[in-house]
């Protein structure tokens, strides 16, 4: 009898451990999916002053943010377009939209679904910081990705 309850100790002890073991490897990938979640919506493309064709530098981004809508299919992402203070409201308006569609349509022609996708421009109402100056210009010069 007391062989049958050490094996069943032994038996339970590696459900234990087993269960422990599962627990930390769900925590670890929670982690990990929300570090992705982070640096993707952490990490913005700029765009050069009255335009909004991709630089290589947010095509490397884009690609890279496609691959992570891809393997997350039920992810949707909301795409801000940008833009310094330059310019009348309605022009910034219209220029942060068509950033917000060259950054959609590429991440679209890299296989993301459609549906995963949406735009917003907010123009020159949103900067990404205080300023003046084309250090200050170069930042509000962008495309932000809200995970939604």
């Amino acid at each position: 009898d007391t062989a049958l309850a050490a094996q069943e100790q032994t038996e339970q002890d590696l459900k234990q451990s087993q269960l422990a073991e599962q627990a930390a490897k769900d925590e670890e990938e929670e982690r990990a999916e929300m570090a992705a979640v982070q640096i993707f919506t952490n990490e913005d493309i700029y765009f050069d002053f009255d335009s909004s064709a991709l630089r290589d530098a947010a095509k490397d981004l884009l690609s890279q943010k496609a691959e992570w809508l891809r393997a997350n299919p039920n992810a949707s992402v909301i795409i801000e377009g940008h833009c310094d203070e330059r310019g009348t409201s309605a022009y910034n308006i219209a220029l942060g939209d068509s950033r917000a569609e060259s950054a959609k349509s590429y991440l679209f022609a890299l296989g993301v679904d459609a549906t995963q996708l949406s735009k917003i421009s907010y123009g020159e109402e949103r900067p990404a910081g205080p300023g003046k100056g084309e250090q200050a210009w170069a930042k509000n010069r962008r495309a932000h990705f809200v995970i939604e």
